[in-house]
């Protein structure tokens, strides 16, 4: 893996406009205007032409990302195989940019860097995109999943099936179960957004302990059918939250997310105060070889 100087200047003299590096492995850096759609981990083809392709979309600001973050995407392809007539074609990550001003939350160039080290090695088939935090703007969750929508269906076609027919590709949100809570509260969705994002592109969202599902969906009954709730059989709250909490206060944070993650963030001195810096117990440094109204940062803290 590529070493990231947590001092490293992504700044191209134009501070209105995010540079974010192109890859772990290249030092080259990429605008909204040199940026181009990571389609690597995306499946060419459909398997079964039968079936609705689907790529799955999880926004949120992952400062840091957890194995819960990537173990959503594992729950919902299961999901999808076993009780629905979609199939999985990618899953992509988008990070919030750094417009969405939230306590804990690490710089873009940090949080796309974790993202990516958490799906390396451990996924084929979970991909990050850095479109959203290459907006200086904030963006809300509904001009993300339309810039999916536009990149897979509009740009590349969509997926192609075994005879050659192109197919169009369904766009759905992923996410925790605390994101109906905040879509079921009055006034902080904008109504037309909730009817796109739900009505349109549908969601797959999984049960997370504490949270009252089924009291959150009753203020959206219309949009039932494209709410898809995906039982958590193995409960497990961990939460980026409590992982800076646990950071600051000097805990282990090892195996509640990536081994390399956990690396990157005490190369980098991460979610500690300036005064409380440490490094991991008996590790000492790793080496780097070892939302807002409708805000795409409030589906997955």
């Amino acid at each position: 893996m590529a070493s990231h100087s947590s001092n490293q200047d992504l700044s191209n003299g134009d501070a209105s406009q995010p540079v974010l590096t192109t890859s772990l492995d290249n030092a080259a850096t990429m605008t909204l205007d040199t940026y181009t759609f990571p389609a690597e981990r995306l499946k060419k083809t459909l398997s079964n032409p039968s079936k609705t392709p689907l790529v799955l979309v999880s926004c949120g600001s992952f400062s840091p990302p957890t194995n819960l973050h990537l173990r959503m995407f594992e729950e919902a392809a299961d999901y999808c195989e076993f009780e629905t007539d979609f199939e999985v074609v990618g899953g992509l990550f988008s990070p919030v940019g750094d417009a969405y001003k939230k306590a804990g939350l690490a710089s873009a160039h940090h949080r796309i860097n974790m993202t990516r080290i958490a799906v390396r090695e451990s996924s084929t088939w979970i991909g990050v995109d850095p479109w959203e935090p290459l907006h200086k703007e904030y963006l809300p969750t509904v001009k993300v999943l339309d810039h999916f929508d536009h990149e897979l269906n509009e740009v590349m076609g969509g997926i192609e099936a075994p005879d050659g027919k192109k197919h169009r590709i369904q766009v759905a949100l992923l996410a925790g179960a605390d994101l109906i809570q905040t879509m079921s509260t009055p006034g902080l969705w904008a109504r037309e957004d909730l009817n796109r994002i739900l009505g349109h592109y549908g969601a797959f969202i999984l049960e997370r302990s504490g949270t009252d599902i089924d009291d959150a969906l009753l203020s959206l009954q219309q949009w039932k059918d494209n709410i898809r709730v995906i039982p958590q059989l193995i409960q497990n709250d961990v939460s980026s939250t409590k992982i800076r909490l646990f950071r600051k206060r000097g805990k282990s944070i090892r195996y509640y997310i990536p081994d390399k993650v956990v690396d990157y963030i005490y190369e980098h001195e991460l979610y500690v105060e300036d005064d409380k810096k440490q490094p991991e117990k008996g590790k000492g440094k790793a080496s780097s070889d070892s939302a807002a109204s409708g805000s795409s940062a409030i589906t997955a803290a």
